[in-house]
């Protein structure tokens, strides 16, 4: 049972896996405080509110023990942007570099594969070229032997019995 336990964590999906929710908590911390720190008062100095999530709507001023109810767009649009620019991090920084390399590798690999162009055909490949000449002419024979000549309609000689 702590064998099959071992080789699950040992796995290579796992680690990856491990290592890419670190990373990407780390990053999170600093997309946050990039847009904390420096759209959101970019945002709020354009539409002119105390803070971002009082830029909106207010549907209902505050009544007594009634909370004012506001469509708060602004907290909406500093996630929009937190969102994106994860996105256009992740993209280029992580999926451009990875889909590089499987280009580079993979014509690396058809490369290695691919045979010289000036090697001399193998025995095998001369042979199956003779095997397949010989039969195309065997057939093309059998063929000529199965349709006599033309027939100029003359009566055939008999042989003498």
């Amino acid at each position: 049972m702590l064998k099959g336990f071992k080789d699950f964590v040992l796995r290579g999906n796992v680690i990856d896996l491990a290592v890419g929710v670190v990373i990407g908590t780390a990053f999170t911390a600093i997309v946050t405080a990039l847009v904390n720190g420096i759209f959101n008062p970019v945002i709020t100095l354009l539409f002119n509110a105390d803070d971002l999530n009082s830029a909106g709507i207010t549907l209902r001023e505050k009544a007594g023990d009634v909370p004012a109810v506001v469509l708060s767009w602004g907290s909406v649009i500093a996630a929009i942007i937190q969102f994106l620019l994860i996105a256009i991090v992740v993209y280029f920084a992580l999926i451009t570099p990875m889909n590089y390399l499987k280009k580079i590798s993979f014509t690396k690999k058809k490369e290695e594969e691919a045979p010289p162009a000036d090697q001399p055909p193998s025995e095998i490949d001369l042979l199956v070229q003779i095997r397949d000449l010989l039969s195309s002419q065997n057939a093309a024979q059998r063929g000529a032997d199965d349709h006599p000549p033309y027939d100029s309609g003359a009566p055939e000689a008999k042989p003498a019995s």
